[in-house]
């Protein structure tokens, strides 16, 4: 067999091939949702990302006669490391053909990276942040994937299973029936009003809705609603506070796609922020029929997606509260706001993004509607000798 070269990319023609080999490679994969070249350059651009503030990054290319058949980025989150006295090197976007001297290769790179660097266990895949997509898919290879999840196949976990790598943290995706008015898929919806209205004469919540997305901007709520997501999230598997710049970023990228009827926030009686959720309309066929470019033409796929040819499939990205108020049932006031939203708009299924299988809490929402998890993903580990 031919030589295996692994190569440390740094030119913009290889960081190119990179993000295009997930294509290659899954062009022929019906469920499979290609990275978005423009959307996955900028999070690789050290100037653009805010992420590269507090991370090291490292970008590698498997190539054997003269053919790209693997990838990975090598990153140490140096912020998150701290917060959990840990010593990290993450593996992202990692990219293989069937082969274990790839993959192995590859990975033996990124835990050489690491060990340089103090390191003592390697993880992934994980991307900069939680906002990047993260967990290796291990069950629901026949279902669709999307623009903020892995989507990959199944000989990847026997790869790493292989290579000495054992089970982590361990992510559900599920499906909702977004309840119809005619009582199809109801389920127990009505708690969700019933207990909105109780809360709603217990506390004085409130729902708070935007006129536009200029309105969110212009009302310095964009911050404010990255901020219940810092404090929400603070204690699950691996997260680390996002920056200001950071929710600038995020800002920039998402709120072009979102549409401000699909976003809901509670706020207190004195009018604070204590709980948000965001969602838009699915965008995988979009991105499908874009064969993961924006120019010249698959611009146009995605905003029909958004304007005029919506999914029938709503994706629920954000659903977060304040922990001081998480028992107060502030979250039923979300859904008694976004069901009937997504009724009016003609959703039929809701899918809600990856949620940590240890959250019992977050998992507990969906008991009073028709739902069912469709996939499992997971993080792999090993410790570096």
């Amino acid at each position: 067999m031919s030589e295996l070269i692994i190569k440390r990319i740094s030119s913009k023609k290889d960081l190119k091939h990179f993000v295009r080999f997930n294509f290659t490679l899954y062009k022929d994969c019906p469920h499979a949702v290609p990275d978005l070249l423009e959307d996955t350059l900028s999070s690789f651009n050290r100037k653009k990302n805010a992420a590269f503030d507090f991370c090291d990054a490292e970008f590698f290319l498997a190539i054997r006669e003269g053919a790209i058949v693997g990838r990975v980025v090598a990153i140490i989150n140096n912020r998150a490391n701290q917060k959990w006295g840990m010593k990290k090197v993450r593996f992202g976007w990692i990219d293989f053909v069937d082969d274990k001297e790839v993959s192995k290769a590859l990975l033996d790179a990124v835990e050489e990276w690491g060990r340089e660097r103090g390191m003592d266990t390697i993880v992934g895949p994980l991307g900069f942040t939680d906002l990047d997509p993260e967990g290796m898919l291990f069950e629901g290879y026949d279902r669709a994937g999307s623009m903020y999840t892995i989507y990959n196949y199944p000989y990847y976990n026997e790869h790493l299973k292989a290579l000495g790598f054992e089970e982590d943290a361990v992510w559900v995706d599920r499906i909702i029936s977004v309840p119809q008015k005619d009582g199809e898929h109801s389920a127990n919806q009505q708690k969700f009003f019933r207990v909105a209205k109780l809360v709603q004469d217990r506390y004085g919540f409130k729902i708070r809705k935007f006129k536009s997305k200029q309105d969110l901007r212009s009302s310095g709520y964009v911050f404010k609603l990255f901020e219940i997501i810092n404090t929400s999230y603070k204690d699950l598997y691996g997260y680390s506070n996002m920056s200001k710049r950071q929710m600038e970023s995020y800002a920039q990228i998402y709120l072009p796609l979102l549409d401000h009827r699909l976003i809901s926030v509670v706020e207190n009686k004195e009018g604070e922020p204590i709980a948000v959720g965001v969602c838009m309309p699915n965008l995988t066929k979009a991105i499908q029929k874009a064969k993961s470019k924006l120019f010249p033409f698959g611009w146009w796929h995605i905003l029909k997606a958004l304007k005029w040819k919506r999914s029938k499939i709503i994706d629920l990205l954000l659903i977060g509260a304040l922990p001081e108020y998480q028992d107060t049932g502030c979250i039923s006031l979300l859904f008694a706001d976004l069901i009937p939203t997504a009724q009016d708009m003609g959703f039929e299924v809701a899918e809600c993004c990856p949620q940590l299988e240890s959250n019992t809490k977050a998992l507990s929402v969906w008991r009073s509607l028709d739902s069912e998890v469709i996939k499992r993903r997971h993080t792999w580990k090993k410790s570096i000798d």
